[in-house]
């Protein structure tokens, strides 16, 4: 009997596992963390999974936080980093501006603190995780 492949959404967290180690400083034992048993979540991103196990360390001011830091929040990736800290030498920072720079706003937004927006206890609500999930699709042959 041939082995079942594994299902696309553990290779797609793999590959993002790797990217989160390569590109955003992140160790394994942080990824690993992010889930249960040592184990990837597969229902969301390592990303997002970390974040959701450490929301002591967020939200992060985008106008004052560290390179290192703003790249771990959700839905703000390598570049859209690099823009906030170039652009923040020269004006302060609005959560509209963020939004120009990044599509991710929506998951990054409980976890930023700008000029004009603080989460208000945002980031410690008990439905953060449904509230940034997308639902998952249901099937018609079911």
């Amino acid at each position: 009997m041939a082995a079942k492949p594994p299902p696309l959404r553990r290779e797609n967290r793999l590959y993002q596992a790797d990217w989160l180690l390569r590109y955003y400083g992140f160790s394994v034992g942080e990824i690993a963390a992010g889930g249960q048993g040592g184990m990837l979540d597969l229902d969301i991103d390592p990303k997002l999974a970390w974040a959701l196990k450490h929301r002591d360390r967020f939200p992060v001011d985008v106008n004052t936080a560290p390179r290192e830091l703003l790249l771990r929040v959700p839905g703000l990736g390598a570049r859209v980093v690099d823009k906030i800290v170039e652009t923040r030498r020269h004006t302060l920072l609005r959560l509209a501006d963020v939004a120009r720079l990044s599509p991710g706003i929506k998951r990054a937004k409980p976890f930023l603190i700008a000029a004009d927006h603080s989460p208000l206890h945002l980031t410690d609500r008990a439905d953060l995780r449904a509230r940034l999930t997308i639902p998952k699709q249901m099937s018609l042959f079911a």
